[in-house]
Formats: C-alpha cells, structure tokens, sequence
C-alpha cells in the first residue's frame, strides 16, 4: 500500500525513532508498504519517520544510481540491486574523507543541496527475517544509508547546510510545510492537518 509521505516541518520528523519488537505483527506490511511508497516517489530510500511512524527502520534500494554513467562499472555493480531493510540499526563507525554529493529529500521535495558525510560506514541491524548483520559500506551507498539513518535520528540533511544556505532555502521549507508544494507522490503536510 502506498502511504503518503510526510513533509518537512512535521514534528515526527524529529523525533528519534523507537526500537522495533521482533514479535512485531505487522513489521512486514511496514516493510513491503514502505517498498512500494518510495518506489512510487522515485526515491532510493525512505525512513519509518517519512511516513508517519517513528521507528527505527528505513529501506533502501539505489538500483537507479546504477544508471549513471559517470561511475565506474564497479561503483554501478555494487549499487545495482542493492535492496535492503535496515531494522533498529546502529552506525558504529564512520571513516575515511568527507566528500559532497547534492543530496534530496522527499519530505523535502524540490530542494537539493550538497552534503557532506564520510565515504565509509560500518553499521549493525536486523533484517525482515530478525537476523543481526554488521556490514561495511561506502560510496554512494554508505550516503544513502547515512541519509536515512539520519532519518530516525530526527536528523534532516538540511541541518547539514551552511547557514547561508538555509537561509537561501527558508522559503521553499515554508511553502513544504504550508502544502504548497508540488510533488508528484501523494504527501501529508503540518499546516495542513486538520483541515
């Protein structure tokens, strides 16, 4: 089922997300609703938080980062296909040089920035099935993973930009949380609860 994603300024947005049961009912309808909600937006992940549920869990799939042809065949390799859930993880270590990549968001949609984080991560989590992983990653999808982790965090990568930046960006942030906003995925608004 596809679920409306939240937008920026939503206070669920930030909250840092509660550790999920493994007795947890419905996780897999969360999981498999999640799928098919950042699919539907075009996105290559999307944290619980986006779409209303605090919790520690987001899913990935950077499949269409692999088109790009400016990377390497190894860089496209390692993203295509690349589809996981990551259940109440834990970055334990992030290493190597900070480089910029121009990031998005779709609870922030139509704003594009770039954002600086570590190539490499080691992170612990649980899959659907409740078995314990700790992987390594890096490129781009370490900054995927890092994106969405800053999700249950409560972290947006807004809060990652210069202050001039975001200074340049207050009004499209203002019109996000007013509902004016075109986006082409159903999404739910702060201002516009209620109504």
């Amino acid at each position: 089922m596809i679920l409306p994603i939240v937008g920026y300024g939503d206070p669920v947005l930030r909250k840092k997300g509660a550790d999920i049961s493994k007795d947890d009912p419905k996780l897999k309808e969360i999981v498999e609703n999640m799928f098919d909600t950042m699919y539907n937006a075009y996105g290559v992940g999307l944290a619980a938080p986006q779409v209303g549920l605090s919790l520690r869990l987001f899913v990935v799939d950077t499949t269409p980062f692999s088109e790009d042809e400016d990377l390497s065949k190894d860089e496209q390799e390692q993203l295509n296909g690349f589809k996981k859930a990551f259940i109440n993880p834990t970055i334990v270590k992030e290493e190597g040089d900070e480089w910029a990549f121009n990031e998005g968001c779709l609870s922030i949609p139509d704003v594009r920035e770039d954002v600086f984080r570590k190539e490499k991560i080691t992170i612990e989590y649980y899959d659907e099935d409740f078995n314990k992983h700790t992987d390594v990653y890096d490129g781009l999808v370490a900054r995927v993973i890092q994106h969405e982790y800053d999700h249950i965090e409560g972290i947006l990568f807004t809060d990652k930009i210069s202050s001039l930046k975001k200074r340049l960006i207050k009004k499209k942030l203002q019109n996000i949380m007013e509902g004016k906003v075109n986006a082409d995925y159903k999404m739910k608004f702060v201002a516009k609860k209620g109504r």
